[in-house]
């Protein structure tokens, strides 16, 4: 499997800059015209005014909110498929395709269904996903430990992981009962529906803490496009390296998971588009990353509540849907 176009020469400087603020441009119109879009028309005007108290409730407490929280965990699944498919050298790599998010997913189905005298708040399921990440993420590269053909192999022991965990959260659907069965089978197919900012507000800090480490290592990653040999004699720390960004993406991808179930394939496709438009330099391609996985996650949203309306289907059926047929390309297109 071949590595994201790392000896890909990146556009000029001028070029990426302008197609960053492109990529701006299309992030801040994403965010102005999503909370105008839903099933119902809105008042927006008498929304900000406060004299329509129905429409203004519906905007502030339902529609904002869920804008927010797109753009959060579209960033969160962005970047930290954008770092793992550079610490790991596959263009396939992503949370949802190594089991990572699988994991995670488990983690949270073991506190939803075993949780006896937990209250299945935030920071437990949290927790919970953040182990369950982790712990996959361990199995996936001890699998891959040793082997000739890391990345293939890498990419094989991330679905036979991914396999595994669903298989279990299969067997705890089944000695549940009913409610707990479908709590969690509505809860796998990722959602955003949320009311007010309580999961805004503490899922944030978690897309900080990645960004953070993800810019503080961006020359490290850089380094890591050469290969693992070059970058390790250009003075690059690789086990420090894989420890920060593992150990920040398992932490964000489980916080996540928490909130908005397993949504697949926005880390495949966000640094994929991204690297298109800015090059392979991490300096751009972080914020790149980060625009229009976010945004790209919102109108995915949108398109889910909209598309059949007033049913709405859940987001991560949408990004599959998109995500797969992309997946497909991708393969077919590193031979």
């Amino acid at each position: 499997m071949s590595s994201p176009s790392p000896s890909s020469p990146s556009p000029p400087g001028r070029r990426s800059s302008a197609s960053l603020l492109l990529l701006a441009g299309f992030w801040l119109l994403t965010v102005l015209v999503a909370p105008l879009v839903g099933p119902q028309p809105l008042d927006f005007a008498g929304a900000l005014t406060g004299v329509d108290p129905l429409a203004s409730t519906i905007l502030w407490q339902l529609r904002v909110p869920r804008v927010l929280l797109a753009l959060i965990v579209g960033a969160i699944l962005a970047l930290s498929g954008l770092c793992f498919q550079t610490l790991f050298r596959n263009s396939l790599a992503e949370p949802y395709t190594l089991g990572v998010a699988s994991g995670a997913a488990l983690g949270v189905a073991l506190v939803f269904v075993l949780g006896v005298g937990l209250a299945p708040g935030l920071p437990w399921l949290g927790a919970a996903g953040f182990g369950g990440a982790l712990v996959a993420t361990g199995l996936v590269l001890a699998l891959a430990k040793g082997r000739r053909d890391g990345p293939n192999t890498l990419l094989l022991a991330g679905v036979a992981v991914a396999l595994t965990t669903q298989a279990l959260i299969v067997t705890l659907q089944y000695f549940s009962d009913a409610t707990q069965t479908l709590r969690i089978v509505r809860w796998m197919m990722g959602g955003l529906g949320i009311v007010g900012f309580a999961e805004v507000l503490w899922l944030l800090p978690w897309l900080l803490i990645l960004v953070a480490i993800a810019v503080a290592h961006r020359s490290e990653l850089d380094l890591l496009l050469a290969g693992e040999e070059i970058a390790a004699a250009r003075g690059a720390d690789l086990p420090r390296l894989r420890l920060w960004i593992l150990g920040g993406a398992s932490l964000a991808v489980g916080a996540m998971v928490a909130v908005a179930g397993p949504i697949g394939f926005v880390g495949l496709v966000a640094p994929h588009v991204a690297r298109r438009w800015v090059g392979s330099g991490h300096r751009r391609l972080i914020p790149a990353t980060l625009l229009f996985g976010s945004a790209f996650l919102t109108l995915c949203d949108v398109a889910a509540r909209t598309l059949l309306a007033p049913t709405q289907i859940p987001v991560g059926v949408v990004t599959a849907l998109l995500g797969g047929p992309f997946f497909l390309w991708i393969l077919k297109r590193s031979g």
